[in-house]
């Protein structure tokens, strides 16, 4: 007997009917795990309906996670557990202190029945486009951090457009989706020039910048700066091969680097804001207690986190830029 019922003269839409019908099946142990259901065209066919309706039920319970597809076989059941509502594609370059915190804000502000699955692809194109290709289909939203990888709209353009959210980073080729942003560019050149005053204390800005992994605004803001203020400036990788010198102040993105560059300063016993100053990014709660605290320009991933939420929630087309503030501490 099959488990699908379908009633003609019913004001619940037959796609609906056709989903609940599994729904109900999976409740009262008609099926289990790993069990076929019935084809499609068997659907179709016994209940005179389209083959787009059949397809709409089976697509909605595919994205939740419930049902899956095996390509000449058909359908099965893929997980026994009908709460979860929607399911959700998280994309993020890389897991760090801000990202989490970032990710559990996201979590907290949405609601239980919704179910989120991270990736990361690491600054790697071939991983990146791996992730989207091997999911197309599967989740109802799809949260995509593109930090600066090129030619990411090609990829993403595969993806339903209305489903699709830009998170952090973004490009000029990404405009048509919604998104979640840094003002990169306006940030830094802000922030800098609030601690104007501490900055005159020093001879230079070391600025250590990686190109593969931050974004071009960035450089561009840390240009306008300087230029406007016309203020010693120097760009390096890292300070791996660097000795440091009194007067030089270091605006570091990266964690690695704010922990080489603290260790060099012990290593020559130079003394924190008084011989080298330190500017951070991405506050965290481990830069309010390091050396008496380290001076950060960031923005509010808590926040971001619950401005994600109510975007997936409201289903809104719209573009977001995320507060950012300077955060002066001892480091300067």
């Amino acid at each position: 007997m099959s488990i699908i019922r379908v009633k003609e003269n019913s004001d619940i839409p037959k796609y609906k009917q056709i989903i609940k019908s599994v729904e109900d099946a999976i409740v009262n142990n008609q099926v289990k795990r790993g069990d076929k259901l019935p084809s499609i065209n068997s659907i179709k066919n016994r209940f005179s309906l389209s083959r787009d309706t059949v397809l709409l039920a089976y697509g909605d319970l595919k994205v939740r996670g419930i049902i899956q597809s095996i390509p000449g076989k058909g359908y099965y059941l893929k997980r026994e557990n009908i709460e979860v509502s929607q399911k959700i594609f998280l994309l993020f370059d890389e897991l760090n202190a801000f990202k989490e915190n970032l990710y559990k804000s996201f979590l907290k502000n949405l609601s239980p029945t919704i179910e989120v699955d991270i990736y990361f692809h690491h600054f790697n194109y071939e991983v990146f486009s791996k992730h989207i290709y091997d999911n197309i289909g599967n989740y109802n939203h799809y949260i995509i951090m593109p930090a600066n990888l090129i030619d990411t709209d090609i990829i993403i353009g595969k993806l339903p457009k209305n489903n699709v959210y830009i998170l952090d980073q973004t490009h000029e080729e990404l405009s048509k989706y919604s998104t979640i942003y840094q003002n990169f560019r306006k940030d830094i050149s802000v922030a800098l020039t609030q601690c104007l005053p501490q900055l005159k204390k020093y001879h230079t800005i070391i600025f250590i910048f990686n190109k593969n992994k931050q974004p071009q605004e960035m450089l561009h803001g840390f240009y306008d700066f300087c230029s406007k203020h016309n203020i010693d400036h120097e760009i390096i990788i890292n300070s791996d091969n660097r000795t440091l010198q009194k007067g030089e102040v270091y605006l570091i993105p990266e964690d690695r680097d704010l922990i080489q560059v603290i260790k060099k300063m012990k290593e020559q016993q130079l003394s924190i804001a008084s011989d080298i100053g330190i500017i951070s990014y991405n506050d965290t709660l481990l830069k309010e207690i390091v050396e008496g605290g380290i001076t950060t320009i960031s923005t509010d991933f808590n926040e971001m986190g619950e401005k994600l939420a109510a975007l997936i929630f409201h289903k809104e087309l719209t573009k977001i830029e995320n507060t950012n503030r300077l955060i002066v501490r001892n480091s300067l």
